[in-house]
């Protein structure tokens, strides 16, 4: 079975796409994942807003210690926004070959997504769950990726593993809202415009885009909490209390705790850092993602001949 050109190109556009979209927005991420993964009562709390975090980076000149992890979030970026591409390009490709349709359905489109998520979460839990320490730790105290990876158990690589596959509805939450919003800006206009075919505006498909991104990480985002507590480096306070610390990063404690010390609005902690830095990631990510897809395309036609004349050079030799 030959390699699948196409969806290697959207696979490798997506992943390089992904990879500066990290770094771009990379500092905003660690304040947002240390400012989430911080739980703890009213009026013992270190971070009271998501700036307390930047400042105590600029405070205690560690500024740079925003950037730590960072090697490992592009691995991980990469690797799984190249996966998720692939897949998501080869089962769509697949389903229109074995189903004969020129267009896929919206049903067949979320379930391919979700398809496609679900193998991603699999493969890169464990560089996730590092990453998501790595950002977590003290300024200026995160280990290596290999000391972190190694510093538990075989499972704990996987911490957060149920909650990161819960969250692969998100694009179908997504998607769904996106949809239902279209037809009825779509409905409002054609009643409004009888003769001509209305269809959606750049700027409209994008203000919709972000909106439903929005709602669905606004319906997921108890769970991404819980993800970020879970996975959090251990800070200094618990080195004496490491027997207990699975008990602790179970769903259920998680859970527990966020509600005895924070309430209710502690699941909703960080919101608004969240879906800032998800709507400009995923704006950031598609705009290159576009940008590049046609380079990608003619640099793979073009290794693709040069290996061929390679080949064809061996075999007359």
């Amino acid at each position: 079975m030959g390699v699948d050109l196409e969806s290697l190109s959207e696979a490798t556009s997506g992943a390089i796409g992904s990879l500066l979209s990290t770094t771009i927005l990379y500092p905003l991420d660690t304040c947002k994942t240390k400012y989430q993964a911080e739980a703890r009562a009213h009026g013992q709390q270190k971070y009271r807003n998501l700036s307390d975090v930047l400042w105590e980076a600029i405070s205690t000149r560690q500024v740079l210690s925003l950037y730590q992890g960072l090697g490992t979030k592009n691995l991980q970026s990469f690797i799984s926004q190249f996966i998720y591409f692939y897949g998501y390009s080869y089962f769509k490709r697949l389903y229109l070959e074995k189903s004969g349709s020129k267009k896929i359905g919206t049903n067949a489109n979320l379930i391919i997504a979700a398809a496609a998520g679900v193998c991603t979460s699999f493969i890169t839990q464990p560089l996730d769950t590092a990453s998501s320490r790595m950002q977590t730790s003290a300024f200026g105290k995160s280990k290596g990726l290999w000391e972190t990876l190694t510093e538990g158990s075989y499972s704990d690589l996987f911490d957060g593993l149920g909650i990161s596959l819960l969250l692969t509805s998100n694009p179908a939450i997504q998607y769904t809202v996106f949809d239902q919003l279209k037809l009825k800006l779509l409905k409002t206009n054609q009643n409004n415009s009888e003769k001509t075919a209305v269809t959606l505006s750049a700027f409209t498909a994008f203000f919709l885009g972000a909106l439903s991104k929005s709602i669905a990480t606004i319906l997921t985002y108890p769970a991404i909490r819980c993800k970020v507590v879970i996975q959090a480096a251990d800070s200094d306070d618990d080195e004496a209390n490491k027997a207990q610390r699975k008990s602790r990063k179970t769903l259920s404690a998680v859970i527990c705790a966020i509600w005895k010390k924070e309430g209710i609005l502690g699941f909703f902690k960080g919101l608004h850092a969240q879906i800032l830095k998800t709507v400009l990631s995923s704006a950031f990510l598609l705009m290159i993602k576009e940008k590049i897809t046609a380079t990608t395309w003619v640099l793979i036609l073009a290794i693709r001949r040069y290996l061929f004349l390679i080949r064809g050079k061996l075999k007359s030799a």
